[in-house]
């Protein structure tokens, strides 16, 4: 194993050897298939367990579920205590999970604690949310009636996540879900199990200086398609929220559908960003390097259609370029570099192909294709590509989880709006500019039609105090800040009757 992975393993005081299946502060060996763990860096291996077993799954739904008749009776606020605490260990071990973020899903070093920050940040949120989980109070057409909603917890809840913000986005969920009393299931993504299991054991260390919590607030199920089923198919989980392509959101919705559960899916982004003639042309160039090229190209926030207006479309797309002729590609974990590889080979595929086809519709490419000189053997390191092709291009409508960058042009604010939302997916948006009528403009209801919409920013990136997630084939999700919270609670209407009267609403009369 890795040096610097099994430093920050035993620092995480991580069970081995490796368990497929977790429930609470137990680990168990997996029953499934053999599962070997690659680095993206360099290619080699990492660890190797056994994944869990539909059978296992099963296990931790029972024991979820079980905990859940007790944790929803705990006050929030102690239940935001508890935490509160899970937060500091994150603070404590941040540097080691981090590590494990970089060696397991490719991410630079500074992008790696800034994900584990997110973590800490999401907890804290959740804290001070333990105590403003507020109902309201409804005046009642009916004399001596006080009307009122409550919420309440909704039940133990699964978390299907992607390889590409391992660690974040279970935290989003189970911070949330902790403090609205729901248990949480978590499969991740069988490409960075070792980053799962990292945080189950700060779990665990947690849950040691809490004896009162029940332990199976939390369990981890390391499994493939078959596991994501199977939590997306069980009755006993009335929440599934699901991370990752638009294929695989379609088809949890429609299994936790056929059973009348809820979902909540984060799914793919194709994000567009506006540039007006005003905009200022260096912080356009800033942020739309790091939105497209940031992560590899492979966030959900990544920036993939940049619309640009003619006039200064030729300048832009040559300041573009200079910036990334120059841009560090190589080793994540080394000090200096901005761009780590892609996830595994399949991504580069998947890259070229996209390259290749906008090439057959017409696009001019820039750039593209592997890096082998100065990056560490065994990884898929690539150079970000910047394409000028036409807005009728196909290729527009699909999203590669890659650092291609498409660059259209346009005339009229009409047609540039028209360009950014004709595409299936809408997560998130971004309008340059210093005109305020064209930026209210794209935050309008004739806007952007993306759930995220930003102003002389980028697209990739969010804070956790707002609510994140798409419209369209993103799945309509939304996670994190805001009232993201009532997804993952119930709401009781309450009426009380505090006279010796019987009044029926709408003055109905029913005299027996």
């Amino acid at each position: 194993m890795n040096k610097s992975v099994q430093t920050a393993l035993n620092n995480l005081a991580v069970h081995q050897p490796l368990a497929g299946l977790a429930i609470g502060t137990q680990w168990h060996p997996g029953q499934g298939t053999p599962l070997k763990i690659n680095s993206p860096i360099d290619g080699t291996e990492l660890a190797q367990l056994t994944m869990a077993s539909p059978e296992q799954t099963d296990a931790a739904i029972d024991a979820a579920s079980a905990a859940y008749r007790d944790w929803r009776c705990v006050p929030a606020p102690v239940r935001g205590e508890f935490v509160r605490q899970f937060g500091m260990q994150l603070r404590a071990h941040k540097a080691d999970l981090a590590t494990l973020v970089s060696w397991e899903a490719g991410k630079i070093t500074q992008e790696s604690l800034g994900e584990v920050q997110e973590m800490i940040d999401i907890c804290d949120f959740a804290v001070g949310l333990s105590r403003q989980l507020y109902g309201k109070t409804i005046a009642s057409e009916r004399p001596n009636h006080r009307l009122a909603e409550q919420w309440h917890p909704l039940g133990p809840m699964g978390v299907i996540s992607a390889f590409n913000f391992p660690v974040a986005v279970w935290a989003w969920n189970a911070a949330i879900a902790w403090v609205c009393g729901d248990p949480v299931v978590w499969k991740p993504s069988e490409k960075t199990p070792l980053t799962a299991i990292a945080c189950q054991a700060l779990f665990a260390k947690t849950l040691a200086d809490n004896p009162d919590v029940p332990p199976a607030i939390s369990s981890l199920v390391i499994g493939g398609a078959d596991i994501g089923h199977r939590l997306s198919s069980s009755p006993a989980l009335p929440l599934i929220s699901a991370t990752g392509s638009i294929p695989m959101g379609r088809a949890v919705a429609q299994t936790v559908a056929s059973r009348l559960g809820r979902s909540l899916l984060e799914l793919g982004g194709n994000n567009g960003m506006i540039v007006a003639p005003s905009a200022d042309i260096e912080l356009a160039v800033r942020a739309a390097t790091f939105s497209a090229v940031g992560t590899c190209g492979q966030r959900c926030t990544s920036l993939r259609r940049l619309i640009v207006h003619e006039s200064i479309a030729d300048q832009l797309r040559d300041a573009l370029l200079e910036v990334y002729k120059r841009l560090p590609i190589g080793d994540p974990t080394a000090e200096g570099t901005l761009i780590g590889p892609l996830i595994d080979e399949s991504a580069g595929h998947a890259m070229d192909e996209a390259l290749s086809a906008a090439k057959e519709q017409g696009g001019t490419v820039h750039g593209g294709g592997r890096v082998a000189e100065g990056v560490p053997s065994g990884g898929v390191y690539v150079r970000p590509a910047l394409v000028e092709i036409s807005a009728e291009a196909p290729i527009l409508q699909q999203e590669t989880f890659a650092p291609i960058l498409y660059l259209l042009r346009y005339e009229q604010l009409d047609e540039a709006i028209e360009l950014h939302n004709g595409v299936p997916q809408g997560l998130s948006s971004a309008i340059l500019t210093q005109d305020v009528r064209e930026a209210e403009r794209f935050c309008s209801p004739s806007g952007s039609d993306c759930g995220i919409v930003n102003v002389n920013i980028g697209t990739s990136g969010a804070e956790i105090g707002g609510a994140f997630g798409g419209e369209k084939e993103t799945g309509g999700g939304r996670e994190s800040g805001s009232d993201a919270w009532k997804l993952y609670m119930r709401r009781a209407t309450n009426t009380v009757n505090y006279s010796d009267e019987l009044p029926l609403a709408q003055g109905i009369r029913f005299d027996i």
